[in-house]
């Protein structure tokens, strides 16, 4: 039985690339045909470490060479914007982290080259795709919590207490892009919309929480919003905070609330407190190691594949997966817009500030 060969595809950045990119795009049926980095000496180590041939500087000369038809990009937030229409310009498709673009006016043009190119655009939100979140997504489209009317999502992270602590760079240089906002934030704005539309007014701050010099960009952030529905919510997050990690994640309604613990996704309502659970059709591909220093990479691995495999059917003409909202460029504009909006509220001393 003949079958049809794997599309092609190419991964841009070595950081995240490989780690997550690479393994998942394998997963849901491509050949990753080349890895492009701006140091040919350490793109060629780490192409090696998971057996990718051919490394490139240029993405136009790995597309010409490869004959890619899929882009993963990989690299700081400044970066996408070039690296995208260069793929789309050369009819990719195409894939591409978060947050977008360096703000919103990149993101808009990115999304216009897409649409008129006619090629599939999407955009690194895999967590859309983990059970819990996407469970709670579920719950509150089939009306189980009534009218949202509250939301908290709250958490602080040890990650980046310590300034000697390794993270990529851009996290913290403004220039590329960088700023936890950007890093996380983008993450949880794009949960915050799939759960409960889209968001009307929000006042914000971006504090440094950690020491770390004045003109780093921001390891925290807190934002106080109303949604175009009428609900109100805090969306704060620190990875600047000593100490255990604790997380915080509730909608409630006005049948009910909705929250997670322990990845155990929990209604209370008027018939009591009981699990909720996860629909089978939202189940992750399994993934097993035997290496414990992979353990932390498979929460995002899993989900991963599955945005990968929504890259695929757009890549071969087939419908998109149904069981989640896949996330696309028209996502990563409105999130761009929200962050900018978070950016100029606490460039204001936390102004208030509507968005369209």
């Amino acid at each position: 039985m003949n079958h049809a060969p794997c599309p092609r595809a190419i991964v841009v950045g070595t950081g995240f690339g490989c780690r997550i990119h690479v393994p998942a795009l394998r997963a849901a049926g491509f050949e990753v045909a080349g890895l492009i980095g701006t140091d040919p000496d350490r793109t060629r180590r780490r192409a090696d470490a998971v057996n990718i041939a051919d490394i490139f500087t240029d993405l136009s000369e790995a597309i010409d060479r490869t004959g890619a038809v899929a882009v993963t990009i990989a690299t700081p937030p400044a970066s996408h914007a070039a690296l995208a229409l260069t793929a789309i310009g050369r009819g990719c498709h195409i894939l591409c982290e978060k947050p977008m673009a360096a703000d919103l006016a990149e993101a808009r043009a990115m999304l216009a080259a897409a649409e008129q190119a006619g090629v599939t655009h999407l955009i690194g939100n895999e967590f859309r795709w983990a059970p819990d979140r996407a469970m709670i997504g579920r719950a509150i489209a089939n009306g189980l919590i009534g009218d949202p009317r509250y939301v908290t999502l709250s958490s602080v992270l040890p990650i980046v207490a310590d300034p000697a602590a390794r993270m990529p760079r851009w996290w913290f240089d403004a220039g590329a892009g960088g700023g936890w906002l950007g890093a996380h934030g983008s993450h949880l704005v794009d949960q915050l919309r799939v759960w409960l539309g889209e968001v009307d007014s929000l006042s914000a701050t971006l504090p440094t929480v950690s020491d770390r010099p004045a003109d780093a960009a921001e390891d925290s952030y807190v934002v106080r919003f109303g949604m175009k529905n009428g609900a109100q919510g805090v969306l704060q997050h620190s990875a600047g905070v000593w100490g255990p990690s604790e997380n915080i994640s509730r909608v409630a309604g006005t049948h009910g609330t909705l929250w997670v613990d322990k990845g155990v996704v929990k209604i209370a309502d008027r018939d009591g407190v009981r699990d909720l659970p996860v629909d089978a059709d939202l189940g992750l591909p399994p993934i097993e190691t035997d290496d414990p220093r992979k353990a932390a990479m498979l929460f995002e691995l899993a989900p991963f594949i599955r945005l990968c495999e929504a890259l695929r059917a757009g890549v071969e003409g087939r419908p998109m997966p149904d069981g989640v909202p896949v996330p696309t460029f028209h996502d990563g504009v409105a999130a761009m817009a929200l962050l900018d909006a978070i950016r100029q509220s606490a460039a204001q001393d936390g102004a208030l500030v509507t968005l369209s």
